[in-house]
C-alpha cells in the first residue's frame, strides 16, 4: 500500500529526517519513506501556487504494509497538520535512483490535482492519463514523473485528487528554458508552452491546484 501525505509545521526538514521517526515507521510495517520538503535549496524556485491559507510545507509518501492509522499517527507527532491519501502509482519516467536517504540533483515540483465538475471521473483519468501524459514528456525537460492517483482519503482535509511528482534540473527553478528544456530558442520555448499550456486545459489542471517546489529523499526502512 502506498500512502501519500501532505504536511504543515515548522522545521519539517528536519524532524522528518530524524532517525525515530524512520525507526517508528519501521516498527509497524513500512519498507519505504519518502520526504519531499520545501527547504532552503528550492526556495528559489519561481513556479508555485497555494489553494491553502498556508502553503504546504512538505509531502510524504510511506510504503507500507500495514494499516495507515500508525502511520499517520507517527506523522502527526512531528507535523502540527497532516493531509493523508491512499494512492494508486504510476511511473511514466522512474526517477534515478540515489543512495538511501541522499538528496536527489533535482527540483522535484508536485501538483496537487482536483477534477474539475464538467468531468467525470472515468473521462478525467483518461485525458490526463492517455492524452496528457506523452506531452508532458515531449514539452518538459523532466527525469523523473510520479502520477499519484488518490483512491480514498484518510484523514479530514480538502479534496485532492491526485499527487503529481516530477523532476527537473535546478536550472529550471528560475529557467523557463530549462524548465521546458528549449535552449536558447525562444521560438521553441513558446512552443513547448503552448502546446503543454493546451493538454492542461483539456483535464481541468490549470485550476485548483496546488504547485510545490520541493527537495526529495528516499529512505529505504528494510
Amino acid at each position: 500500500m502506498k500512502l501519500m501525505y501532505a504536511l504543515w509545521g515548522a522545521d519539517l526538514d528536519e524532524r522528518l529526517h530524524a532517525a525515530e521517526l524512520r525507526h517508528r515507521l519501521a516498527d509497524i510495517g513500512a519498507t519505504e519513506f519518502q520526504i519531499n520538503v520545501r527547504d532552503s535549496d528550492v526556495a528559489a524556485a519561481q513556479v508555485k501556487h497555494s489553494t491553502y491559507e498556508h502553503p504546504i510545507d512538505a509531502i510524504v509518501s510511506v510504503r507500507t504494509r500495514g494499516g495507515h492509522e500508525p502511520v499517520t499517527a507517527a506523522l502527526g507527532s512531528v507535523a502540527d497538520e497532516v493531509n493523508g491519501w491512499t494512492v494508486d502509482e504510476r511511473t511514466p519516467i522512474i526517477p534515478p535512483r540515489v543512495g538511501n536517504g541522499e538528496r536527489t540533483d533535482a527540483l522535484a515540483n508536485f501538483a496537487l490535482l482536483r477534477i474539475p465538475d464538467e468531468l467525470t471521473r472515468g473521462e478525467w483519468l483518461h485525458r490526463w492519463h492517455d492524452l496528457h501524459t506523452p506531452v508532458a514528456i515531449d514539452t518538459q525537460d523532466t527525469f523523473g514523473y510520479v502520477q499519484n492517483t488518490v483512491l480514498e482519503p484518510i484523514t479530514p482535509g480538502k479534496r485532492v485528487d491526485a499527487l503529481v511528482e516530477e523532476l527537473f534540473p535546478m536550472a529550471a527553478m528560475t529557467s523557463a528554458h530549462a524548465f521546458y528544456g528549449a535552449g536558447d530558442d525562444d521560438a521553441e520555448l513558446q512552443r513547448r508552452v503552448t502546446l503543454m499550456m493546451e493538454s492542461v486545459v483539456r483535464f481541468g489542471a490549470h485550476q485548483n491546484l496546488d504547485l510545490v517546489p520541493t527537495s526529495r529523499y528516499v529512505y529505504a526502512l528494510g
